[in-house]
């Protein structure tokens, strides 16, 4: 299990380079095997052409590392503040894609402008408040996953996916690491296509309504959701 573990989370941090996600080495993906309790995070300032399964770091909940000869990724306290008050998740990724990160730097949530934001996020993606500076200079990475749990009070994780971190940029989650990815794929798009709409529109109120909204979510991810084919009749959709 956690071999296949260490392949999905190495597929998964690829994928941000090779999705243009990233640049540099501003992101990172992460895994959770629930059962173990331990956690697969991609090495700090590992180049993503040079990353090899040699390059995951293995920590338990607490951060103490199991496995790996480097030190993992700075952001590690707050996936780890997030796996263990979001329970539902199973993969989380964090990058600074430009569009996601222009809401986050303005400190706005992206408005839900229509369908294709609908149909993975049902509602406006929310911002968190800004952190305070006790909070920046104490254990700054777990709390702000603490400020992410602060935000989710009143919605679902299992629902609404992703945060924009005030002035810093995006979290996205998923039941996996290669699902938080495509989550991630599809968040940096619709944030780039609220951008322009609000141009349009010149920051007017989004024309979507609610009963739109709920149906094109639903359909993928409600009770009765009929969207794609059975699962063993297709493969994944990342």
């Amino acid at each position: 299990m956690l071999e296949e573990l260490k392949a999905e989370v190495l597929q998964a941090n690829k994928m941000l380079d090779t999705q243009r996600l990233v640049v540099l080495t501003w992101g990172n993906v992460s895994g959770i095997d629930r059962e173990r309790g331990r956690v697969l995070i991609k090495a700090s300032g590992v180049q993503y052409n040079e990353l090899t399964v040699d390059n995951l770091v293995g920590t338990d909940l607490d951060g103490n590392i199991m496995e790996g000869g480097l030190r993992p990724s700075t952001d590690l306290d707050t996936h780890l503040e997030l796996y263990k008050r979001f329970p539902s998740i199973g993969g989380i990724v964090h990058t600074h894609s430009t569009y996601a990160t222009l809401w986050a730097q303005a400190g706005r949530s992206i408005p839900c402008y229509g369908t294709t934001h609908a149909d993975y996020f049902p509602g406006d993606i929310p911002c968190t408040r800004a952190m305070t500076d006790d909070e920046i200079f104490g254990n700054f990475e777990r709390n702000t996953g603490v400020v992410i749990a602060e935000t989710f009070q009143d919605m679902d994780p299992a629902t609404m996916r992703a945060v924009l971190v005030r002035c810093h940029g995006p979290f996205v989650w998923g039941s996996s690491a290669l699902d938080a990815v495509h989550n991630a794929i599809v968040l940096e798009k619709v944030a780039k296509m609220a951008l322009c709409t609000s141009l349009l529109m010149s920051g007017g109120p989004s024309l979507v309504s609610h009963s739109l909204l709920q149906k094109h979510y639903d359909r993928k991810f409600g009770e009765d959701a009929y969207y794609g084919q059975t699962r063993g009749e297709c493969h994944e959709h990342y």
